[in-house]
């Protein structure tokens, strides 16, 4: 046996194995292993995933997000190295260290800050993005509740909105692939209408759609006036509903109306904070601060899970008192881990350092130019971008009211091709997107754009003979 076909036959081993025993997320297991196909992953370097066959893949999905300067990161992987050898784990509740002061010292300094308004002063731990807005749904209801409001019983969330998967979290989701089985089991939310420049009118400016998207949030609040907790949305980009983007001056409105109305502002840059969107918080490009700040997978490089949720001294106050049912009592077990904390001050470090800003907004620039092409493709009717992310909207014959039919599984083939070209592409639905770790080059740029072609190629080809 040759070297090459043992190791393809070790990752049809691992397939098998992995099969056997493991439930994937977000996956119909009946896909596998042949429409969907499994890719054993052995390591990673930089942008690229090396598979147990020997196959390089260009990770320009950020592993869901998370990995902001490259796999097997040295600075960040020594740093949890040397934390391990102190201190892997310590209950948070009546317990102290330093990775865990010394990173929300950090994250308050670097914060949104709106001169003009109390800055965010304090630092809850979770350990995953939707717990982190579980933390913040659950501070924002309490806060309310202790100041005897008890109506202040609801949330606003935008349509095409995504939070996470959990019961809370996806309450004030709005995909109905995520939410619709369980409908029943969640608290009622109030939609209002997304600001996505996607759905301008003929002639509208994505400035004037948020205008009118911030009008009718204005009527929403004024009609449920007392009866709101928090507005939750994520700024700039709706991540998980398709890449979607809004005009900044959205942000600035609703920051207005939150204050109007009395309603606390729940920024989730899970997905968007540190520097993905051109800025190191996307809520900057609006100027506004947010009254809770969600922050998870970039915040420790990818490396390890963690979340952190900013909340301003006010909201932390209202909490204090003799009576533990007005304590905030949420805990997760590893809540503040030392290794997980110790491997985000290394994340941070590394913007300092290496001027990491500056650099994204080149690399931006660059994948600007090599999506401009895109433009023209006869089954592309929207190529769209904030800072380090760029999105494809794949309909057919690229016109924005007629998408694909669901059947002719346009992404998946999309998906399929790219993998088979050596790039890691997961479209959402019929969107396929870049959003590559920031130590990508231009080399390797380019030859995202030429398999994202030819993917995009592949996949339209015949595809207009089964839709409706």
């Amino acid at each position: 046996m040759t070297h090459d076909s043992a190791m393809i036959a070790d990752a049809d081993a691992w397939r098998s194995r992995d099969l056997a025993v493991l439930w994937h997320p977000c996956t119909q297991m009946r896909e596998h292993p042949h429409t969907l196909p499994l890719v054993p992953i052995a390591y990673g370097e930089g942008p690229w995933l090396v598979g147990r066959d020997g196959r390089r893949y260009l990770d320009a999905i950020s592993s869901w997000w998370t990995n902001l300067f490259g796999h097997a990161e040295p600075r960040i992987a020594a740093a949890i190295a040397r934390q391990a050898t102190t201190l892997e784990h310590v209950i948070l509740a009546g317990c102290s260290h330093a990775p865990a002061v010394e990173l929300a010292e950090r994250l308050l300094a670097i914060a949104p800050r709106e001169e003009r308004r109390a800055p965010l002063t304090k630092v809850f731990y979770a350990d995953n993005g939707s717990a982190g807005v579980e933390v913040a749904l659950k501070m924002a209801f309490h806060w309310f509740r202790n100041r005897g409001e008890l109506q202040r019983t609801k949330f606003v969330a935008l349509e095409n909105g995504y939070h996470g998967e959990t019961i809370g979290a996806l309450a004030v989701g709005d995909i109905p692939l995520y939410r619709r089985v369980y409908a029943p089991l969640l608290a009622e939310a109030l939609f209002a209408p997304s600001p996505d420049a996607y759905l301008c009118e003929d002639g509208e400016s994505p400035a004037q759609r948020a205008t009118r998207a911030a009008d009718a949030l204005r009527e929403l609040l004024e009609r449920h006036a007392g009866e709101i907790c928090a507005l939750i949305l994520e700024p700039r980009v709706q991540c998980a509903g398709g890449m979607r983007m809004h005009d900044p001056a959205y942000l600035r409105m609703a920051r207005e109306l939150c204050d109007a109305h009395g309603v606390f502002l729940i920024a989730d840059e899970i997905a968007v904070g540190f520097g993905r969107t051109g800025t190191l918080f996307a809520c900057e490009q609006a100027g506004i601060q947010p009254d809770l700040l969600c922050l998870s997978k970039g915040l420790t490089g990818g490396a390890l899970p963690l979340a952190a949720v900013l909340a301003t001294q006010a909201i932390y106050d209202g909490f204090l008192d003799d009576s533990r049912e007005r304590a905030f009592l949420h805990s997760h077990s590893y809540t503040g881990n030392p290794l997980a904390c110790a491997a985000a001050l290394a994340s941070l470090e590394i913007f300092g350092s290496d001027d990491v800003i500056a650099r994204n907004r080149i690399t931006a620039g660059r994948m600007r130019e090599l999506s401009l092409p895109f433009v023209d493709h006869p089954h592309v009717a929207d190529v769209r971008q904030a800072g380090m992310i760029v999105a494809f909207e794949l309909t057919r014959n690229g016109d924005r009211r007629t998408p694909f039919d669901p059947a002719a599984r346009v992404g998946l083939r999309a998906y399929r091709a790219a993998l088979d070209h050596g790039v890691l592409l997961r479209p959402l639905g019929d969107i396929l997107y870049w959003m590559p770790p920031y130590c990508v080059d231009d080399g390797t740029l380019q030859m995202l754009a030429g398999v994202t072609r030819t993917a995009i190629d592949q996949a339209t080809s015949g595809a207009t003979t089964t839709c409706a």
